[in-house]
This record gives C-alpha cells, sequence and structure tokens, in this order.
C-alpha cells in the first residue's frame, strides 16, 4: 500500500467536490444514482469508512505515549467516538438509493403509454 500523505487525503476531497459540482450540474438521475452509489454502500460506503477512521484517530490519539492523559483529552476522544458512531449510523443512506431507485422505475412506468408498461 503506498504511504499515505496530507495530498492524497486532499485528492480524495478534491474528488468528492468535483462530484458535488458534476451532480448539480448534470441532470441525469441514473447517472448520479450510479456515481453516488459506491459513496454509499452500505458495508463500503463514505459513512462506514468515515466512521472507521474517525474510530481509530480516538485509538490512536489515546495510545500514542506521548499524548496527555487529561481530562480535554478524554473529551476530545469521546467526542471523536461518538461523531464516529453518527456517522455509522448514516450507512442506511443505502437504503435511500434503493428507494429512489423504485420510485423513480415507478415514475417512470406510470408515464409510460399504456401499450410500454
Amino acid at each position: 500500500m503506498p504511504a499515505l500523505t496530507p495530498d492524497t487525503i486532499r485528492t480524495l476531497t478534491e474528488a468528492l467536490a468535483d462530484l458535488t459540482d458534476y451532480l448539480r450540474e448534470n441532470l441525469d438521475l441514473d447517472e448520479a444514482l450510479a456515481l453516488v452509489e459506491p459513496l454509499l454502500d452500505e458495508y463500503t460506503g463514505l459513512p462506514v469508512q468515515f466512521a472507521d477512521t474517525l474510530r481509530a484517530l480516538a485509538r490512536a490519539i489515546q495510545e500514542h505515549p506521548s499524548a496527555p492523559r487529561t481530562a480535554q483529552v478524554d473529551l476530545l476522544v469521546t467526542e471523536l467516538r461518538t461523531a464516529a458512531w453518527e456517522q455509522a449510523d448514516q450507512h442506511t443512506l443505502h437504503y435511500v438509493l434503493d428507494d429512489l431507485r423504485d420510485l423513480y422505475g415507478s415514475a417512470s412506468t406510470a408515464e409510460r403509454c399504456c401499450w410500454c408498461r
């Protein structure tokens, strides 16, 4: 695995910003759902990955030998872990995509003429 750097992470966040801009300009719903789907995968999507990242950061802080052992540090670690749980709860956004596909498919079927259904 190549070494991670702040620049590689910035590239990732820039790609997300590019996706956001693209979705604002492009009205193709099928493409939008396909592009967002990997981000919201219920097992490997962004909410789950970010939650794991926050937990790993909390653990790294807590286990680092030079980290101060203070109530303030404990509070900050707790805040990271709370944020991780909140992020992990967002894994259900995967099901929103499924519901959107179902509704979008139903709407397009209802709009067709009777002999095309």
